[in-house]
């Protein structure tokens, strides 16, 4: 399911999604219609923008919080124009996996967009490069201030949903060093292994609650 009030933005979505072998069952212009519509069709995924009609501040957004309290299951991708942290860390701090948070002009890169989405209906969790990169950039002082550099770069490309291997492709390390870097950044964040799985999407969610309170 789409939700978008730009016609334009929409239609096009509209093609590019099934044309890469999705089906689209409905595509709305505002929130309430789109809690509507995910209530009637259960799609798999849904694809919003946050700022929609009437008041164009954070209806999408908040429609996208109740969708995932109504349907747990549901994956949900949030387009942005601009970098929103406040919006990125209340989305993905709502659940611990079938998340994204994207700005709009990743759309323009076809192939890592479709990938995105597909991450996502998968049960990953996707947060643009370019909000990751504003929150490093603030001042703290927290339990991420143990990291050494090298993984604050790791734990950065975890946060944009990247895999081992992918990480691992981005700085240069076999996957078996970033799987070490992984383990260092589970202890110092006081992850335990009894939360298996979804310590690494945890680790994300603490950087995001951490640098978003500074």
């Amino acid at each position: 399911m789409l939700a978008e009030d730009s016609v334009l933005l929409k239609e096009g979505l509209i093609k590019l999604l099934e044309s890469s072998g999705m089906r689209v069952v409905a595509a709305v212009a505002e929130a309430e219609s789109l809690l509507r519509a995910a209530e009637k069709h259960r799609p798999d995924l849904v694809v919003t923008d946050v700022r929609m009609p009437p008041t164009h501040t954070d209806e999408g957004l908040r429609a996208a919080l109740v969708l995932r309290r109504e349907q747990p299951d549901l994956a949900v991708l949030v387009l942005s124009q601009y970098v929103e942290e406040r919006y990125a860390a209340q989305l993905l701090s709502s659940a611990t996996g079938s998340v994204g948070y994207l700005l709009k002009d990743r759309v323009a890169d076809v192939a890592e967009f479709i990938d995105a989405l597909r991450r996502v209906a998968a049960g990953g969790t996707v947060l643009d490069p370019e909000v990751v990169s504003q929150l490093l950039l603030r001042g703290h002082s927290d339990p991420l201030d143990r990291l050494t550099p090298r993984e604050q770069e790791v734990l950065k490309l975890m946060a944009e949903g990247r895999s081992n291997a992918g990480i691992g492709q981005e700085l240069v390390l076999s996957e078996g060093a970033v799987g070490k870097h992984i383990g260092n950044i589970f202890t110092k964040l006081d992850l335990s292994p009894t939360e298996g799985d979804h310590r690494r999407v945890l680790a994300v969610l603490r950087f995001l609650r951490v640098r978003t309170q500074q």
